[in-house]
């Protein structure tokens, strides 16, 4: 039995949801097409596909399947183009990060790396959702903060930094905080979700303490906190790396660096590891490691160890 063939016919089968379309494609008569789903059914013990009179659907453990299906089809034509030409990684590189990290940090990197490799195919999927690597979702993320338990290997590319901040004329208007205590005659702009540790951090003689604030508006993404602290609704607590450019052009002013504890998150790109790792996937990691020093935004860079 040819199970890559079988693996082949099946994806077809549930990409075009028709045995005829499958069929024509593969120039197989449909049921030809019908058998193999068969066998490969009675060979797992678990219904595949529901066959209508109007269509077919994935079962769940037809989706399960499919997604293997493709995960193992493409590392075998990564393999086979490995061995016929070792000049030049090459395919498609499947990426996948968050919208606003993908914007800060992935986009720039990305026109030297197509200048070295030419031959690999940059596929970028920038969603706030977490794709499944494991299941084939992706070839490679960048993830921040705290990693699940996964079978994946991680590389620390750097850590991101808080900072607080807000925008001249609304400094103009309510005045400048020199101690963190002086936030309580302010509108802070917070989150709308309910975190681990209240509270915006500080330092101060060494000690390091929470201070409740409080505002006239709630948000439930930094970037959004960066956008209303620029207008001049309050002061925001965000990511450097997400107001940086407002930083530098005058738009938003940094406060109370004195007793900023340095908090922040940690930032690694995750993929499959093991020794058939492809090519394409291993010179990105490379890349972005060895774009450290030079290529991440400044805020994101850090001294500490990879």
């Amino acid at each position: 039995m040819d199970i890559i063939s079988d693996l082949e016919i099946f994806t077809l089968v549930a990409e075009t949801c028709s045995f005829s379309a499958a069929g024509r494609s593969l120039k197989l008569a449909p049921s030809s097409v019908s058998r193999v789903v068969d066998r490969l059914e009675a060979r797992l013990n678990v219904r595949l596909l529901l066959r209508t009179t109007r269509a077919l659907t994935l079962t769940a453990e037809g989706v399960a399947y499919l997604s293997s299906a493709r995960r193992i089809l493409a590392d075998l034509k990564e393999t086979e183009q490995q061995i016929t030409d070792q000049s030049s990684p090459r395919g498609r590189l499947r990426i996948s990060a968050s919208i606003l990290y993908g914007k800060t940090f992935l986009l720039p990197l990305l026109r030297d790396f197509i200048h070295r490799y030419p031959d690999i195919l940059v596929d970028i999927n920038l969603t706030d959702t977490v794709v499944d690597i494991s299941a084939g979702q992706a070839d490679v993320a960048l993830r921040l903060g705290p990693l699940a338990d996964a079978p994946l290997v991680a590389r620390r590319l750097g850590k991101t930094r808080k900072v607080i901040v807000a925008s001249p004329d609304y400094l103009a208007a309510r005045g400048t905080p020199e101690v963190p205590e002086d936030l309580y005659g302010h509108d802070c702009i917070d989150f709308n979700f309910k975190r681990a540790a209240p509270g915006w951090p500080f330092i101060k003689d060494g000690n390091e303490y929470a201070l409740k604030i409080k505002g006239s508006i709630e948000t439930n993404n930094g970037d959004t906190q960066g956008q209303l602290a620029v207008e001049g609704l309050g002061i925001a607590r965000v990511c450097a790396e997400t107001v940086q450019q407002a930083i530098e052009a005058g738009r938003l002013v940094p406060l109370l660096e004195a007793f900023n504890p340095g908090d922040g998150e940690e930032i690694h790109v995750v993929f499959m590891g093991g020794p058939h790792l492809p090519a394409r996937v291993r010179c990105f990691v490379d890349y972005l490691v060895e774009s450290l020093g030079e290529g991440l935004p400044r805020a994101w860079r850090t001294n500490d160890p990879a």
